[in-house]
């Protein structure tokens, strides 16, 4: 009797469906902007595993990763926060913590999650296991008057950089008493669209849509406040329509230099990172939106705004041309590259695919189903300041 049951004791195991074993670290999600899904993807075996949906308005959703890579925190433009579980391929909680957000970032130690609004302006802090809010702090530059938060970027030290594009300032709140943040104000510029920190989480940038230059702050000595840089970038100088205003997270850092979209121009603009001085400009085949170093900083990926979105180019940073000119699909949104940048996965919108190339010899290795793709995030983002 005893080998009886244990021979129906195996029968039944066998019948059982085993989950299937991943680690995160090759992990990634791409956005359906359409549909309110995302596609959970595994870059090593270049697949969807699985789609999940309710995740509320994607059309301008953004991610970032738990430090383990198993969680995804996803920001949706209706102000929800959802927090997804890569592995078990579900919604762990959802908040709809705003009317009207763009974005977000989480902090050096994981712990805390931070969500930029439009509506209300400012920006609220919660708890990344549990989503509970922690604390927020109003965008009130002057009474009665709430700004639009942009470019929200975590620096070290429980720190978060943004700006206010409405009340021309740059802020840094300091979380490490989550529930009683500090803040700091500094002057930036007339209309800051966007920001972006350094790899190195030391400089702080703001780009100026109603004036031309760049706010940087060194946020290391942010006691001197912010500087002027790139006086000739911006709208002031365009040559053309600008059809879509590059995020300054399109920008790039690669061998010392940033690689950044010239507003307006057919132009990809190289500055020193040592002094912020441009010292180059490469002629490209449209207007820039996304301007991706490859994680060695050895080639350059470029996009472009409309009538040009179906093209990619890459620059080579060594001899500073383009070596390569690729169609990959229609409207080309957004480029990720693997964590050690053997691949690239593009979305072609109107096609409803992901597309992934090799870097190396530029070969199309594979694509994927997707409905109306925009952003591809992996989670090697995880381990990186300012992503």
């Amino acid at each position: 009797m005893k080998r009886l049951w244990t021979l129906l004791s195996m029968v039944l195991l066998a019948g059982c469906t085993t989950p299937t074993l991943r680690g995160s670290a090759d992990l990634g999600v791409v956005i359906e902007r359409a549909s309110g899904q995302l596609s959970l993807v595994d870059t090593s075996r270049r697949e969807v595993y699985a789609r999940i949906g309710g995740l509320g308005d994607l059309s301008h959703a953004s991610v970032v990763f738990a430090r383990d890579g198993r969680y995804a925190y996803v920001f949706g433009r209706d102000g929800g926060l959802s927090k997804v579980d890569l592995l078990e391929a579900r919604i762990v909680k959802r908040v709809l913590q705003s009317g009207n957000a763009i974005g977000g970032a989480i902090s050096q130690d994981g712990r805390i999650v931070v969500a930029q609004n439009y509506t209300p302006g400012g920006i609220k802090a919660f708890d990344a296991e549990t989503l509970e809010l922690l604390s927020e702090v109003p965008a009130e530059y002057a009474p009665g008057n709430f700004s639009k938060v942009v470019g929200l970027a975590d620096l070290a030290g429980q720190r978060f950089a943004y700006a206010l594009f409405d009340g021309g300032e740059v802020w840094i709140s300091d979380f490490s008493d989550p529930r009683q943040p500090q803040t700091q104000r500094y002057p930036a510029g007339l209309q800051p669209y966007d920001g972006l920190v350094t790899p190195d989480g030391r400089h702080y940038l703001a780009g100026l849509f109603g004036e031309d230059g760049v706010a940087l702050l060194d946020t290391w000595r942010s006691e001197q406040g912010t500087r002027r840089i790139l006086g000739n970038y911006g709208r002031g100088e365009e040559k053309l329509p600008v059809f879509k205003m590059p995020h300054l997270r399109g920008w790039s850092m690669a061998q010392g230099n940033a690689y950044l979209p010239a507003i307006g121009r057919h132009e990809v603009l190289v500055v020193a990172g040592s002094n912020w001085q441009e010292i180059a400009h490469i002629a490209v085949k449209g207007q820039p939106v996304f301007v991706m170093a490859r994680p060695d900083g050895r080639q350059v990926w470029v996009n472009y705004a409309f009538p040009d979105n179906g093209w990619v180019e890459v620059i080579d940073t060594l001899s500073g041309k383009i070596v390569k000119t690729l169609a990959p699909g229609r409207a080309i949104l957004h480029m990720e590259f693997t964590p050690r940048g053997e691949q690239v996965w593009i979305s072609a919108r109107d096609d409803n695919r992901v597309l992934i190339y090799d870097t190396a010899t530029f070969t199309k290795l594979g694509e994927l189903e997707v409905q109306a793709p925009s952003g591809i995030f992996f989670t090697s983002r995880a381990n990186r300041m300012g992503f």
